[in-house]
């Protein structure tokens, strides 16, 4: 089949693009642009790239034109397709038909750490043998892409146990964005979950989810759309989550960590983290299951947030395919990680450059707290680019606030969308002026390469560096090396 993307470049349209490919279909992409890492990954893949838009781009028709999400109705290579009558389909519609018939769906949702526990799950799934399929949005250490068409080998189990009706596992990190201009519904309401998980649900689009109902409706479509005879996973500790999982037609199994106050919800899954792990660059946990202690596990990446995601992938894998316990925890002591979750970069000149997706508030504060445990010495330095809809709004004004607070000095970019309206836009100086009052020392920098003086100028060997940001940052990753880098030689 020969498929065209529109707007192919994204996060998620790229993977798939290259995963169809991978399948053996013929695929081409346009966009306005194709800057690293994803222009030359969509060339690597083998993808044919078509700089810009054009209804020229469409002849001879394709078999199937998919149209991103960012695409507005006035898209010219979208409109050409529509109007003469080519087939055309969403990102989830297309994965759905193509990729996830015949197999067993593994769906993780949630506000926070979707990738990592969807690259988990995927790590498990493969160790155990079962050759999985997944389309993740970030690229797990582990694996040398971010997709993968599944293998053929059917799962070995029972007749008659809770999985023995899976097929062929395919996880997939299930966004609750919209589809497309022409279907506005969340995208992991296509993707047929068998086994869905729900890491955490925190008010966020703002863009097209007004208010937290409306958030909120977009899981409950998520979860009503799970078999009876499927799995859910479930975060115990968050209320929000417990009340979708409620009315979940599957079973559900909850997981939490030891401290958290989960009320009456028993949870099955759950881990007591071992803190004095944290400075050496690992997270340890002892793991209980049903109640009992099955041993301690020791974990490459950092933080409590990654426990959860641990606890989350243990439940999908082993009680939702029927991996073996043993099997799934000496995965998880393999696990690497996915780039930008916490990912160092480089160190240059005594300073250390981590990268990390984060910009949700509770995300910005679980991150910064991970890395002030691994790095309890030295200055941490957040520098924060407000760059989705949500993050450039005053939607959570207060929260950022907050979630500051394990660093010892504060950088914010300028906001990285001007189309926001003036009395909607997150405040800037009204957050650095509350950090301040905290005794957080905080400034707003007028640009990118402000903020590479400011820290070349004043930060020291064995300080370290939060990049936080959910796009490419203005290339600062590059040129705060360079300048650090010249910053050593100069001495």
């Amino acid at each position: 089949m020969r498929i065209h993307f529109v707007a192919v470049a994204g996060t998620g349209m790229g993977p798939l693009a290259g995963l169809l490919r991978s399948a053996g279909h013929d695929v081409s992409g346009s966009d306005t642009s194709f800057y690293p890492p994803i222009g030359p990954a969509l060339e690597a893949w083998g993808i044919h790239l078509m700089q810009g838009f054009d209804a020229g781009h469409l002849d001879p028709a394709p078999d199937l034109v998919v149209v991103g999400n960012v695409c507005r109705p006035t898209n010219v290579e979208a409109r050409a397709a529509i109007d003469r009558g080519i087939r055309y389909a969403s990102m989830a519609h297309t994965l759905a038909e193509l990729v996830l018939e015949g197999r067993s769906p593994l769906v993780v949702g949630g506000t926070h750490g979707k990738t990592t526990t969807s690259a988990m799950c995927a790590h498990i799934l493969s160790s155990a043998g079962l050759e999985p399929g997944f389309l993740i949005g970030g690229l797990p250490k582990n694996f040398d892409s971010s997709f993968r068409m599944p293998g053929h080998r059917k799962l070995a189990l029972v007749s008659g146990s809770p999985t023995s009706h899976r097929r062929v596992p395919f996880v997939v990190e299930g966004d609750e964005y919209d589809t497309a201009f022409f279907e506005k519904t969340p995208k992991f309401w296509h993707y047929k979950p068998e086994v869905g998980v729900i890491t955490s649900i925190e008010h966020d689009h703002i863009d097209i989810y007004p208010d937290e109902a409306a958030y909120r409706a977009a899981f409950d479509g998520f979860v009503e759309r799970i078999p009876e005879k499927g799995l859910l996973v479930a975060a115990a500790h968050s209320g929000a989550v417990v009340d979708v999982a409620s009315r979940a037609k599957a079973d559900v199994a909850y997981f939490c960590l030891s401290d958290d106050d989960v009320g009456s919800v028993p949870p099955h899954w759950m881990g007591a983290t071992v803190a004095a792990s944290a400075a050496e660059g690992r997270t340890e946990f002892d793991l209980f299951v049903g109640g009992s202690l099955a041993g301690r596990l020791g974990m490459r990446v950092p933080g409590q947030h990654n426990v959860r995601n641990a606890l989350a992938a243990l439940a999908a894998c082993c009680q939702g395919f029927g991996v073996p316990l043993k099997t799934a925890t000496a995965a998880l002591e393999t696990f690497e990680g996915v780039r930008r979750r916490q990912d160092l970069l480089y160190v240059a000149d005594g300073v250390r450059a981590y990268d990390d997706f984060a910009h949700h508030p509770t995300a910005v504060k679980e991150t910064l707290a991970a890395l002030r445990a691994r790095h309890p010495d030295g200055a941490l330095w957040a520098v924060f680019e407000p760059r989705s809809a949500t993050a450039c709004r005053a939607l959570h004004q207060a929260e950022y606030a907050e979630s500051f607070g394990d660093a010892s000095r504060v950088i914010f970019a300028p906001l990285g969308r001007s189309d926001i309206p003036e009395a909607e836009r997150l405040d800037l100086p009204r957050l650095v002026s509350e950090l301040q009052r905290r005794g957080v020392d905080a400034l707003a920098a007028p640009t990118i390469e402000s903020i590479v003086e400011t820290i070349v100028r004043e930060a020291r060997a064995g300080d370290t560096i939060a990049l936080l940001s959910n796009g490419a940052f203005g290339g600062i990753y590059d040129k705060l090396k360079r300048a650090l880098e010249e910053r050593a030689i100069v001495g």
